[in-house]
């Protein structure tokens, strides 16, 4: 529960909202100080001079100490939030109004008082003689007049009395009701902010929910977050769209590596015996030498000999495929495309295999031939797929029939087809006559050839962008095409072609 976004969401805004809270206090209670001194100190800003001139405090040029005592007297029962002092001209109190046993200073600094004297901007706050440190707004004029002052008449405007009276109040009210006004604001604030928190991370919520409901099938089952088609929204959106795609994607990973595991595992099966079937051939011959050397003839030596070479071919060709389709699988064989003439090269191909059709009296040509322009593409690859195609057909091709080979333009490509009047493929096999190692119905284990021949070919064929294709029917022959682009054609026409 504490550790979710939400719960640390919700715990940065308590602690933002108390700091937000405290400071408000603060400040509230310090221009609230400041307030009410420059409000008072405004006020009564004439109130020491009022005092000099109505209750005639200077008689005949000097300061009345009767009348000043009088006033000290009446001031203290009407008005008793204030305190009257009468210093000389250097700061010292010479009589004041307050209870003598609480005044502890005996003199105040002047600055404030000649600050106050020139009019310069409130609240200006001077020496409360009570205080060793305190300083409060005050009201000052010069007696007994100001052309030949004697000293000064100092008023405190918020004395001993008041601030006891302002500290009860406060204590009592102001700031109770201040108290619950900041606590009901910041509550209400507390869960404004819950509430919204918690409709932000909602999304998020689900998104973990997902993100863990897919970890727990084992990145095989992923429920999607966005809507189909996905609509456009703010990071969350996008970031459950990423996620989606990603899911995907490491799903149909998942597959296609248990998919090629399980290639990979019966790739070794049929290595394994593809290997071993040879190998043995080959051993078994040559121990048979060994052994038997003076009991055979000649003609059986050389027949053991022969059988031994052709297995140590076969053993050497099947090593030779593995390791190419290896390299075509990894990526590792990279084509280098480059314009050239097909008809030629298919001519050229097509020489190679001539003397090995007519040992089997099979008919090996190519059809009539249209103007074809230049073709893009690797010409090693090429050549690599017209022979692997070429000695496929031968070999399922029966004495007295037939191989064939047509070149013809389609839009961006152009097609190659190598046909057949062998016995044809199966239906049920057509879908995985590409796949290494298989041998459909009408071939036979132990042959010159594992299977490797069309996978090899499929692999180079893709490598250039092109695609592959077989048709055959049972007792009519087979016919394999594939397409090269066009010299100058868009990359991704030969496929679609």
């Amino acid at each position: 529960m504490f550790r979710t976004l939400y719960a640390h969401l919700a715990l940065v805004l308590v602690l933002l909202l108390s700091a937000i809270g405290l400071l408000y206090g603060l400040i509230s209670s310090y221009t609230t100080y400041h307030y009410m001194q420059e409000l008072s100190q405004r006020f009564n800003r004439d109130l020491a001079h009022n005092l000099v001139a109505d209750r005639n405090l200077v008689a005949e040029g000097r300061i009345d100490q009767t009348a000043l005592r009088e006033t000290f007297q009446k001031y203290m029962v009407i008005n008793p939030s204030i305190e009257i002092y009468l210093m000389d001209l250097e700061g010292t109190l010479l009589s004041y109004s307050a209870d003598p046993g609480k005044v502890k200073r005996h003199r105040v600094s002047l600055a404030p008082i000649h600050a106050f004297l020139r009019g310069e901007g409130f609240p200006l706050l001077g020496d409360d003689p009570r205080s060793h440190d305190r300083r409060k707004a005050f009201s000052v004029t010069p007696v007994p007049s100001v052309e030949k002052p004697e000293g000064y008449l100092y008023v405190v405007l918020r004395g001993e009395e008041f601030d006891a009276l302002d500290n009860m109040i406060r204590d009592s009210y102001f700031l109770r009701m201040s108290g619950w006004a900041v606590a009901a604001s910041l509550g209400f604030g507390l869960l404004a902010g819950l509430l919204v928190f918690r409709l932000l991370t909602r999304r998020l919520h689900r998104l973990t929910a997902i993100m863990d409901d897919f970890h727990a099938s084992g990145f095989t089952h992923h429920r999607p977050y966005a809507p189909l088609p996905p609509r456009a929204g703010d990071e969350i959106d996008r970031l459950g769209l990423t996620f989606d795609q990603m899911a995907v994607r490491i799903s149909t990973q998942l597959l296609e590596l248990e998919q090629k595991d399980a290639l990979r595992r019966e790739l070794v099966a049929h290595v394994s015996h593809d290997l071993r079937t040879p190998l043995a051939s080959l051993r078994g011959y040559l121990e048979s030498l060994k052994m038997r050397e003076e009991r055979l003839s000649p003609a059986e030596r050389a027949e053991y000999l022969n059988i031994a070479l052709n297995q140590s071919e076969r053993l050497s060709r099947l090593v030779t495929e593995l390791f190419e389709l290896a390299r075509l699988d990894a990526h590792d064989t990279r084509p280098h495309p480059e314009p050239f003439a097909a008809a030629e090269l298919v001519q050229d191909v097509l020489q190679k295999f001539q003397l090995q059709a007519r040992q089997g009296n099979v008919r090996l040509f190519m059809g009539p031939l249209p103007q074809l322009p230049l073709v893009r593409a690797d010409i090693a690859l090429t050549e690599r797929v017209l022979e692997n195609l070429i000695e496929n057909a031968l070999q399922h091709t029966p004495s007295g029939g037939l191989v064939q080979l047509d070149l013809i333009q389609n839009e961006d490509a152009v097609h190659i087809s190598i046909s057949d009047s062998g016995r044809g493929i199966p239906e049920a096999d057509l879908p995985r006559i590409f796949e290494p190692f298989f041998q459909a119905g009408t071939r036979h284990r132990g042959g010159p050839h594992a299977g490797l021949g069309l996978a090899i070919a499929r692999r180079i064929v893709e490598l250039q962008g092109g695609l592959i294709r077989v048709e055959s029917r049972p007792g009519e022959g087979t016919r394999f095409s594939f397409s090269l682009p066009i010299r100058g054609a868009t990359p991704g026409a030969v496929a679609d072609s």
